[in-house]
């Protein structure tokens, strides 16, 4: 049996959701990043509940989820693997298929804010750790819940940008 995400879809499923052409034909499930944002959303209140260096340990977990987004992708994460096996099964096909690099740049986002949270804890500035963590939970939580993903609109803009400056 094919993996459904893997299948090349026709061109006119996939939702641009940057000016600039998608890096492949391939798009991805939307759902995929937000289900990801929500596992995210949970592991945040829980570092938001935890204190001093358990609460820090959580959040450089979460970067390091971060990175992993970073580098291959949103839906290459531990939270991608989870949604792919456990959860996509069993849902219809989605209706459209979306750009992966604004989920990526998002994905950088995070790791920027979790891992400036987690560096000014190490040191010493313990306060940045739950205000690290707060950011990005609003973050997660939007996407999570709403489908609102504040690190892809950042990217569109972005881009927006870059083809106005050329």
């Amino acid at each position: 049996m094919s993996d459904p995400i893997s299948s090349t879809p026709p061109p006119s499923a996939l939702r641009q959701s940057s000016p600039l052409p998608p890096v492949s034909p391939l798009g991805i499930d939307p759902r995929g990043p937000r289900f990801g944002a929500g596992i995210t959303a949970v592991l945040l209140v829980v570092v938001l509940l935890l204190s001093g260096g358990a609460g820090t340990a959580l959040l450089a977990v979460i970067a390091a989820l971060f990175a992993v987004g970073t580098a291959r992708g949103a839906q290459r994460t531990v939270q991608g693997l989870i949604f792919r096996r456990l959860v996509r099964p069993h849902l219809a096909p989605p209706a459209e298929l979306e750009d992966a690099r604004p989920p990526r740049f998002a994905q950088l986002v995070g790791l920027i804010i979790a891992g400036v949270g987690v560096l000014l804890g190490l040191a010493g500035v313990t306060v940045a750790v739950p205000v690290a963590a707060a950011l990005a939970l609003v973050a997660a939580s939007l996407n999570s819940a709403f489908g609102l993903c504040l690190g892809c609109e950042l990217y569109v803009l972005g881009a927006r940008l870059r083809s106005r400056a050329a």
